[in-house]
């Protein structure tokens, strides 16, 4: 017998769609509708209802700056000097100049400084000119050559002088005398520890009167370090103007500055 197909006009699926969307629709309405009533459901080891919370607070912090200063004898003396000469010519200059400074230089050396703690600063050659006249006339030539030398010996540093200013005579220079500690490192060191045992004190303190205890270190940065060097003396003299010169080396002081900061519990 043959089979009859019944095919469905459009209008009728379409119909059976529309019936579809309202199937799944209306338990989701109802659902929400519901949602209020319904029983909160918490997650292992959460008590039913409990809101979830956020992030943990960030625990509260006091920031300090420290400062540490601490001082050391100077065993380290510095001391600038030079020559300077006149000529009619620039070969006249130089020459009486170089003149000069071997002397200076020999007279170093019988002082017992080694070569490597002297160092050559400056060597120049200038035009002089007459201006008396209201015209710039030129009268001959400037040479100058200045030098640093380091005196491992701080009692022997007037000795060093007197004999400079002996051997240049009128030509000599000395442009200062600085003293210093040869090796800054363990003062430097001093210092820093000292200023962070400043920040903690400061530190321990500002949780005592809030009524904290002082928690970890959260952050430590050193805002400047100071090697200040004295000077005992400081002149631009003439050998013939140097009679004994009274020096105090005194003391070589660091300074340092950090900024910490803590936690309170």
């Amino acid at each position: 017998m043959p089979r009859t197909f019944t095919i469905p006009s459009p209008s009728s699926r379409a119909a059976r769609v529309r019936a579809r969307r309202v199937a799944v629709v209306a338990p989701l309405v109802a659902l929400a509708l519901l949602g209020p009533a319904l029983p909160a459901f918490a997650a292992p080891g959460e008590q039913p209802g409990a809101a979830v919370s956020g992030a943990a607070p960030a625990p509260a912090t006091v920031t300090v700056t420290g400062e540490g200063v601490v001082s050391a004898d100077a065993d380290l003396a510095v001391v600038g000097a030079g020559v300077e000469t006149a000529g009619r010519t620039p070969q006249a200059a130089l020459d009486a100049q170089s003149a000069a400074a071997t002397a200076l230089l020999a007279a170093v050396r019988a002082q017992g400084v080694a070569d490597q703690d002297v160092r050559t600063e400056s060597v120049s050659l200038l035009p002089v000119h007459d201006h008396s006249d209201g015209t710039a006339r030129l009268t001959g030539y400037q040479a100058a050559q200045s030098f640093s030398v380091r005196v491992r010996e701080v009692a022997a540093t007037g000795a060093l002088l007197r004999a400079v200013a002996d051997a240049t005579g009128e030509a000599g220079r000395v442009h200062s005398v600085a003293f210093d500690v040869a090796d800054p490192a363990p003062l430097r060191a001093r210092a820093r520890e000292s200023a962070v045992e400043d920040a903690r004190t400061k530190a321990l303190q500002y949780a005592r009167l809030t009524g904290h205890r002082l928690g970890r270190l959260v952050s430590l940065s050193e805002d400047a370090y100071a090697a200040p060097r004295p000077v005992a003396a400081a002149a631009d003299l003439s050998g013939a103007a140097f009679g004994g010169v009274p020096l105090e080396p005194g003391t070589v002081r660091a300074t340092a500055t950090v900024t910490a900061v803590y936690e309170l519990d």
